[in-house]
């Protein structure tokens, strides 16, 4: 008796292949099939012993397994945009492609496209309010990485809370008359009525913790030239609490976007240059899908909500 499946094909094969008998007369007698004896032969004649041992019968695809085609766009779409998987089933939706969060997180990090680091997140239960477009406005500065001919610019950020939708302007400084010129700007921009605004705390946007105590009068102290600018235009000025930026966090969430998509992409000479790109990258931000709109974009939530 054989001990092995590979010593029972050879105790058929051999017979056949030192032509003692016939292929035929073999399969006569043999408990298999002639289509396995002669499939058996043919391995025996080109690979030898180790051709006879059993191989897996396992499927080597899924009948349920996703296509080529549906691979290769989510690989391209990865590589091309750096957009998390949710994202990125926002995109294939509108191309036709149902596919779930999880199988495009998978593909991602077989072909070695996550991110090198990934650091665990508390999860907090917030309560969300529905706001309307204007109803408040996240308002922050963000440094220009690179320097222009040796010199710093700065980038102005206002973002609607509502509909994640923004207004970008870069200055040649941080000051007080830049923050009442992009706040004049922005109210002649901005495609709704702006009714509140959220800062925080730095001079240009404050005078709380630098004019106040210095002021003659602590029960009626000189406003901030930003404060008075609101008021003309009934326009609430919140502030943050120090210290915590996440209080301002769309805002900053979107200059993270700005540095990741933007900034380490794109060159610049001049500040024209700077400032032409800065408006065409701002458009593609407000035709771009976020997760908090559920895959909505930010041009088509204030349609929605409008």
């Amino acid at each position: 008796m054989s001990n092995s499946i590979k010593e029972e094909r050879l105790r058929w094969v051999l017979p056949i292949y030192n032509k003692q008998m016939k292929l035929v007369n073999v399969a006569c007698i043999c408990p298999y099939s002639k289509r396995s004896l002669e499939r058996w032969l043919a391995m025996y004649k080109q690979c030898g012993e180790q051709g006879l041992e059993p191989k897996s019968t396992k499927p080597k695809s899924h009948p349920k397994e996703t296509a080529i085609r549906v691979k290769e766009r989510i690989i391209e779409l990865r590589k091309k945009t750096d957009l998390c998987a949710k994202k990125l089933n926002y995109k294939l939706k509108k191309e036709g492609i149902k596919i779930n969060n999880s199988t495009i997180n998978k593909i991602i990090k077989i072909e070695g496209l996550t991110r090198k680091y990934k650091v665990r997140k508390l999860q907090y239960k917030y309560i969300k309010v529905q706001l309307k477009p204007g109803e408040l406005v996240e308002i922050d500065v963000k440094y220009v990485p690179s320097l222009i001919k040796s010199k710093r610019y700065y980038q102005f950020t206002a973002i609607d809370c509502a509909s994640r939708w923004r207004y970008l302007k870069v200055y040649s400084n941080y000051s007080n008359y830049d923050a009442i010129n992009f706040m004049k700007v922005l109210i002649k921009t901005v495609p709704f009525k702006i009714r509140a605004i959220k800062t925080d705390n730095h001079s240009t946007f404050t005078n709380r913790y630098t004019g106040y105590s210095k002021s003659s009068d602590p029960l009626n102290p000189k406003l901030h030239a930003l404060d008075i600018l609101c008021q003309k235009y009934n326009i609430i000025h919140y502030l943050i609490d120090p210290g915590k930026p996440a209080q301002n966090g769309k805002v900053e969430r979107s200059h993270r976007s700005d540095q990741e998509m933007f900034y380490d992409r794109i060159k610049y000479t001049s500040v024209e240059e700077l400032q032409y790109k800065l408006k065409l990258w701002n458009m593609y931000y407000n035709d771009l899908e976020h997760c908090a709109l559920n895959g909505k974009t930010p041009n088509e939530m204030l349609l929605l909500i409008n």
